[in-house]
């Protein structure tokens, strides 16, 4: 039976066909045997730091505080090995795939970030790894796509649907109920059904963890503020989570609006979406009066989603965090201020969140730190596709 606190409020749980309820139970036994195990938690400590680069800096950017008006401190998670925040979780659930006796690691991916982290992994660890990608993002994400096959990974292209995140997830629950038998499904997010929301949850909360003990040496307090970029939420969950009890710390998630051309179409399901049950779980999904999902539209891969993690609709319900907007050409704009003013090319995901400070600027705030989820080495070919007459 599955643990009973897979749910969030009303939101989470495990709304899965019955083939998969013996695979769920299987992995949340090994997730509860590795909390208790001290041996294995030190282990992935220092994988973490010697392989991955854990503590990622906390660092004063005061060129963009300047432009802004208000001080912007990054929690540069873009500097970890592999480029984001996603290495912190692959090298967690590997460790849980490795307890269960697994052979095979299969992922999904939109950015391409989770596929080079979880191929990464792999390699290291020796597992077999299998990426699937809907077709729109390999072609948005090309060297992400080049790093996981030098990785030595498959990729998988997903012709089915909107050919992005979500149809690459439904793939790969398909298969991975068809080879459960030697098969682990790492799942890149805090979506899908319970126990995955709370397993990445707790294997990013690294991030706020450590911008908790930094911020108090550097200033011996708390933050006024916290903001992240919100897809499916896992950088945003494992940033919040250790100071979701903190009220004097406003905690900001910010999601993709799309574009301001056609604004009905977005990723920002917090905002414009409503509950309803969606790959496994109850959650905040775009979807029409009949309840189908709507396609999701964001010029970030990453955030092209058309729900969100569990937990983020139980905070956005209890007030626990503000969940707002950035437009792509927002994002955009923010992609190029932040490398011209601090020499730190952001991904596009991440640009969403350091161009919601404008916005908290002019509600008044002094301060904030941003989780610099990634870097934008793979968004370069989107940005100046969508910018070329302003480079020529």
């Amino acid at each position: 039976m599955l643990h009973r606190n897979r749910y969030f409020g009303k939101y989470g749980g495990s709304f899965s066909a019955e083939t998969l309820v013996p695979l769920l139970i299987e992995i949340e036994e090994a997730f509860e045997e590795f909390k208790k195990n001290r041996q294995m938690k030190e282990e992935l400590e220092i994988m973490l730091k010697n392989y991955a680069g854990r503590p990622t800096p906390l660092f004063y950017a005061k060129n963009l505080s300047k432009k802004i008006g208000i001080d912007v401190f990054l929690k540069r998670e873009d500097l970890l090995h592999t480029g984001a925040h996603k290495i912190n979780n692959a090298l967690g659930q590997m460790m849980l795939a490795r307890m269960m006796g697994k052979k095979r690691v299969i992922a999904e991916t939109g950015a391409g970030q989770h596929g080079v982290a979880t191929a990464t992994a792999a390699a290291y660890l020796g597992f077999e790894c299998m990426v699937f990608m809907g077709e729109e993002d390999i072609k948005r994400q090309a060297p992400n796509v080049r790093k996981m096959k030098l990785l030595g990974a498959e990729v998988i292209p997903v012709k089915s649907g909107s050919k992005t995140l979500k149809d690459a997830i439904n793939e790969a629950l398909r298969f991975w109920i068809a080879n459960a038998q030697d098969t682990y499904y790492l799942i890149g997010s805090v979506v899908g059904p319970h126990p995955y929301p709370r397993i990445v949850r707790y294997f990013q909360s690294v991030i706020g963890r450590e911008t908790k003990i930094q911020f108090k040496m550097l200033k011996n307090r708390l933050p006024e503020a916290l903001v992240a970029c919100v897809g499916g939420g896992s950088n945003a969950a494992g940033f919040f989570y250790p100071f979701i009890d903190q009220k004097d710390v406003k905690l900001f998630g910010v999601e993709a609006g799309g574009s301001l051309k056609d604004k009905k179409k977005n990723s920002a399901s917090l905002n414009y979406g409503k509950p309803g049950i969606f790959q496994g779980c109850l959650t905040y999904v775009l979807q029409d009066k009949s309840g189908s999902v709507l396609e999701a539209h964001s010029v970030a891969p990453g955030l092209d989603y058309p729900a969100v993690g569990p937990e983020h609709s139980f905070w956005k319900d209890t007030s626990k965090v503000e969940y707002g907007v950035v437009y792509d050409e927002e994002a955009l704009e923010y992609f190029e201020i932040l490398s011209k003013e601090e020499g730190i090319i952001p991904a596009l995901e991440s640009a969403h969140a350091v161009a919601f400070l404008e916005k908290l600027a002019k509600k008044g705030l002094k301060e904030a730190v941003v989780c610099l989820s990634g870097r934008g080495d793979k968004d370069l070919e989107t940005f100046f596709k969508i910018r070329a007459n302003s480079y020529q």
